[in-house]
């Protein structure tokens, strides 16, 4: 007898840095607290998609992905589980922010740890990306995360 498959809820955070600077979204769900651009990996897409989708809807920035930070597996009692993947990412270009309203988002701004404190934040798990971020903590290749099949070297 074969065993149910196991739901799970694949999500995209991404810290995207600038020097000493961090891209924060003001959003528009979850309280309208500030947290990072974020969102659900939708059905046919990879997290590469995924984050890069996320990043410009809700910030107006598009994105160069340079590593990854964490890859999380939270199971669920209900038998569900949630995975997440936390990029870390550089600008494309130079552009600002958005500041105008929309349905992603409220607007997206370039912050340095010191800005964090007046801002309401979703978490303290901004602030310890970003610490750890600034004190050397480890950035992994963007290739750990392959689809399934892919050859584990190049030769």
């Amino acid at each position: 007898m074969s065993r149910a498959a196991t739901p799970i809820w694949c999500f995209v955070l991404v810290v995207v840095k600038r020097g000493r600077h961090f891209l924060v979204v003001h959003e528009r769900k979850h309280g309208q607290l500030w947290y990072l651009p974020a969102g659900r990996v939708e059905p046919g897409e990879d997290f590469f998609t995924a984050a890069h989708r996320e990043t410009l809807e809700e910030s107006g920035i598009p994105i160069e992905l340079e590593g990854i930070l964490r890859i999380e597996h939270s199971p669920a009692p209900d038998g569900s589980a949630r995975m997440r993947v936390i990029f870390l990412a550089r600008p494309a270009d130079d552009r600002a922010p958005k500041s105008t309203p929309d349905a992603e988002s409220l607007e997206a701004r370039w912050v340095t740890m010191k800005d964090l404190e007046a801002l309401p934040l979703r978490g303290e798990e901004l602030r310890l990306l970003f610490e750890d971020l600034l004190a050397g903590g480890p950035t992994y290749p963007v290739s750990l995360l392959q689809p399934e099949g892919r050859r584990l070297s190049t030769k």
